[in-house]
């Protein structure tokens, strides 16, 4: 079976990760002390990352974002990701390339508050 199309979209989004995206997964996501999985899909949606574990998407978003039809499209998004108990936090491309330490603090951060305990490294 081949797959369905939003499984062979989140296939051809990973092998076609943005560059803000290849960073944090090399650098930091692929190295997480929980399992991160790389445009995961959640019923009708394509996550960035997903954390099962912390029930937490990590998006890395564009400037496209910024745009109120996208902006509304998120917000939406994030609503129904909410009623499932899966907390969303997003970081700009600037954010990864210019405080990219913060935003992995800011992860790990998350990640301890939703499974609320630390993190072993």
């Amino acid at each position: 079976m081949a797959g369905s199309p939003l499984s062979q979209l989140a296939r051809n989004l990973r092998n076609n990760a943005t560059p803000q995206e290849k960073k944090l997964w090399a650098y930091y996501l692929r190295y997480f002390p929980l399992p991160i999985h790389r445009q995961y899909v959640i019923q009708n949606f394509i996550a960035g990352f997903y954390c099962h574990q912390a029930k937490l998407v990590i998006e890395i978003d564009g400037s496209q974002h910024l745009n109120p039809e996208a902006n509304f499209l998120d917000e939406k998004r994030t609503n129904e990701l909410r009623k499932l108990g899966i907390e969303v936090i997003r970081f700009f491309n600037s954010d990864v390339d210019n405080t990219f330490d913060s935003v992995c603090v800011l992860i790990a951060e998350k990640v301890e508050e939703r499974i609320g305990k630390p993190l072993t490294w």
